[in-house]
């Protein structure tokens, strides 16, 4: 009657890691290296993009302003570490770099406002203003462009100005005016003109910043009495030739003592664009504009050029269109926060959808742990069946029913994190009902079995009495 019940076997399948037994826990870590990669990628992706991004600007001849402010420009962008780096393009004359920029080969080029504009050129900043100065000698001022025409001028400029000059005076090529208007001999003065050339007017046009910075009108002035004239027509002209703008010469501008002009005049002149493809984004317009006006002072070469870089002219009117980058820069128009980032989040999305798609089959396929069916665990509820036969006490009988109830609750708490799944649980349950009715069955027959051999060994010691 002292027959314990048999050990039971140890089990033999392999014990699992209590972190990998919740599959739940998985899908959480999971879900965390998603989002936190996610974002790193992002943050990657938007840094190499914005380290990354190369700008092509077409140049003319090396030693001609566009040029030199290209080499200012790459060389200021470097220096502040901005997203953006200069490539440039050398061509023979700006024309030629412009015909590259209307075939798209380039996205940046400087232009001047009577030149051929391209139709998808979009401005980003004003470099410089060329100014148109009637001068006449002493102290004869000429009342209007209709009389100036009708003197000898000469042309204190350069070649490429002179038709600049034919339209503000309204000549003709072929006329009598047109043979009077020349170009000044090389090497010549301001004085030598007005004294001994024998013109009637002189007409200077040059960079407004070269202009301030010229000391030779003020020592002329000292020598030689001349008058810098208005050009009251400045307003028609700019109706009748929309490349030209009104421009202002300011008291004392020429000379401070004696002051030329003694008040302030009006003039026409041009205006020297940096200008950006229509299709580059408005983002990388309305940056590199931001960071032209801000570094404006770098950027200022040796003999004036570009010395008061202005913001582009935003108004529908211009001449050449503001890049819509540059516009809602200048104007500081607000975006929500889907319009700011909305490539940025198109980028985030397919990030996540490809980092996502990568650990749900890792999950799958590798760490997932497999769920038990609930049927293989009748295996381990019959085995303690088969023990209740063999037990021999009470208390080995409620040993059994302990073991049933553990087995009992490993399956709930199975169920509940997915590491058991509900194949087979009918069979789970009938197998769970069959044992447990075993047990109490077996239980009540020890019972009895104690109860019957106590009366026995009474009613022995009674005869024997």
């Amino acid at each position: 009657m002292s027959a314990e019940v048999p050990t039971p076997s140890p089990d033999t399948r392999r014990a699992r890691p209590s972190f990998l037994n919740s599959n739940r826990k998985q899908v959480t870590l999971f879900v965390l290296l998603t989002l936190l990669l996610t974002a790193a990628t992002v943050w990657s992706g938007r840094v190499w993009l914005r380290n990354s991004e190369t700008l092509t600007f077409a140049v003319g001849e090396a030693n001609g302003p566009e040029a030199r402010f290209a080499v200012k420009l790459a060389a200021m962008l470097k220096a502040t570490s901005s997203q953006f780096k200069i490539k440039i393009v050398p061509n023979p004359d700006n024309a030629k770099a412009l015909g590259q920029f209307d075939r798209k080969l380039a996205d940046l080029a400087v232009l001047r406002t009577d030149s051929k504009i391209p139709p998808r050129a979009r401005s980003l900043a004003i470099l410089e203003h060329d100014v148109l100065m009637l001068i006449s000698p002493g102290d004869k001022k000429i009342k209007s462009l209709a009389e100036a025409k009708k003197k000898k001028i000469a042309l204190l400029t350069s070649g490429n100005n002179l038709a600049f000059v034919r339209n503000v005076l309204n000549i003709a090529e072929g006329t009598e005016a047109a043979s009077r208007l020349q170009l000044a001999p090389p090497n010549s003065t301001l004085d030598k003109l007005l004294t001994s050339g024998g013109y009637g007017a002189v007409i200077a046009v040059d960079h407004a910043s070269a202009i301030v910075k010229d000391k030779s009108f003020e020592q002329t002035a000292r020598r030689t009495s001349f008058t810098v004239n208005a050009v009251d027509e400045a307003a028609a002209l700019t109706r009748r030739y929309p490349g030209m703008s009104e421009e202002k010469l300011a008291t004392g501008l020429l000379s401070s003592a004696p002051q030329i002009p003694d008040d302030d005049l009006d003039t026409v002149g041009l205006q020297w664009l940096l200008v950006g493809q229509s299709a580059i984004s408005a983002s990388t317009a309305g940056e590199l504009a931001r960071t032209i006006y801000e570094n404006k002072a770098e950027l200022a070469l040796d003999d004036g050029f570009a010395s008061t870089i202005e913001p582009a002219e935003v108004d529908k009117t211009a001449f050449v269109a503001a890049h819509q980058g540059v516009v809602e820069y200048i104007n500081d128009t607000s975006k929500s926060f889907l319009e700011r980032y909305s490539d940025l989040a198109y980028f985030a999305a397919a990030a996540l959808s490809i980092i996502g798609s990568l650990f749900v089959a890792l999950y799958t396929k590798v760490t997932r742990v497999a769920p038990e069916k609930a049927s293989e665990l009748a295996t381990a509820i019959l085995d303690i069946g088969e023990r209740v036969a063999h037990a021999q006490t009470v208390e080995a009988v409620d040993r059994l029913q302990d073991e049933l109830e553990r087995v009992l609750r490993g399956a709930v708490v199975g169920l509940r994190d997915g590491t058991i799944s509900s194949d087979g649980l009918d069979t789970f349950k009938l197998g769970y009902e069959l044992v447990r009715d075993e047990i109490a069955m077996r239980r009540e027959s020890l019972k009895r079995q104690s109860g019957h051999e106590d009366n026995v060994v009474v009613v022995k010691t009674a005869q024997s009495a």
